[in-house]
């Protein structure tokens, strides 16, 4: 009997594989110019029933084209191979820092202002700002539109990239930017900070009083959208963003937040059920990362491990949250805050 399931096993092997195209094909979408060009008068057909006017869905979709670099980027996003070692020093080298520093104090007044309405401190903005774009030197080339729905065709994430191309139509009907203008990534993520269009409409704020919101070319809308959107997502100006630490012999690290939690409600429940008062971490043994004591302050805060309780090892505080809602990466928030700290200290003169 051992021999004969074993037969089939084999058989059912040599099927799969002799079938694997097939097999694998099944559950990939068969990409096409003539099915883009078909997608294309559906998706004209759904914008002229949401109230777009028929020159204007023509106007927004003159240079659509299917990119498939796009696909190829959405589907090959490189796997992680790095730890925080390895990422900051390539994510943060001196270079970015001095130029961070630079551009601080070139826009220092416009940061100042901004700061002062929205309660975001100036190094924090500029910091994305030049983890996002470079500061503003690289933020793609790709038509937004036609990007966008490219990636609604590959089928994949259809209802993603769909919602996000009715908000890019909807702010190209607003008149902040025209449509040869608007450049962003393969992905769609638009501007010097990168804004998706959904996030364009929840965050993008007109900074000078000009009646547009101009992520792509006016720094005063630039500093004043990403400080918007961090104030909407609860930052606190009176806090940091967190501190490296060192664990003691024996430390439980069931305490720190599990690396992957699978989505941001689940990270977030994790964090509400993990954070503790700097008094009780200090308690449990955590010291700051050169051996001193925490500091004596009211302040909660979660442990986390961006890679394991063997790499860096940060207490988290709640700005932290407003970074995580930006970009869902402990690699990325990392990057944030150790350039905002190269940027305070030492002090720009």
């Amino acid at each position: 009997m051992k021999l004969v399931k074993a037969y089939f096993v084999v058989i059912f092997i040599t099927f799969l594989f002799s079938h694997s195209s097939n097999v694998f094909a099944f559950n990939k979408k068969e990409l096409t110019q003539l099915g883009f060009e078909q997608y294309v008068v559906e998706l004209k057909k759904e914008a002229l029933a949401k109230g777009y006017t028929e020159d204007f869905i023509s106007s927004s979709f003159s240079q659509v084209k299917f990119h498939q670099r796009a696909v190829a980027a959405d589907r090959n996003q490189p796997e992680k191979v790095e730890t925080l070692d390895t990422y900051l020093p390539k994510r943060v080298p001196q270079w970015k820092v001095d130029r961070a520093r630079s551009k601080y104090k070139e826009h220092k007044e416009i940061l100042d202002k901004v700061s002062e309405k929205y309660h975001v401190q100036p190094r924090f903005i500029v910091a994305l700002w030049g983890l996002e774009t470079n500061f503003g030197k690289i933020m793609g080339s790709y038509n937004v539109v036609s990007a966008l729905t490219t990636l609604s065709y590959e089928g994949r994430r259809e209802a993603f990239f769909k919602k996000q191309l009715w908000a890019a139509l909807t702010i190209l009907k607003e008149g902040h930017i025209n449509i040869d203008d608007m450049k962003g990534s393969w992905a769609g993520a638009m501007g010097q900070n990168q804004f998706m269009p959904t996030s364009f409409l929840a965050y993008a704020v007109d900074g000078d009083g000009d009646g547009k919101k101009d992520i792509w070319g006016n720094q005063s809308d630039v500093f004043a959208s990403m400080a918007n959107y961090l104030k909407k997502e609860g930052w606190n100006d009176a806090l940091t963003w967190g501190r490296q630490v060192k664990l003691p012999e024996g430390f439980d690290t069931s305490l720190a937040i599990p690396r992957n939690t699978g989505s941001r409600k689940n990270w977030l429940k994790a964090w509400a059920e993990s954070e503790k008062s700097l008094i009780e971490w200090q308690k449990l043994g955590i010291r700051r990362a050169d051996g001193t004591h925490l500091p004596k302050v009211d302040v909660k805060a979660a442990l986390v491990f961006p890679d394991d309780e063997n790499g860096r090892v940060y207490l988290a505080y709640d700005n932290y949250k407003s970074l995580m809602h930006w970009n869902l990466s402990y690699y990325f928030v990392s990057s944030v805050g150790h350039l905002s700290d190269r940027i305070k200290f030492p002090p720009i003169q």
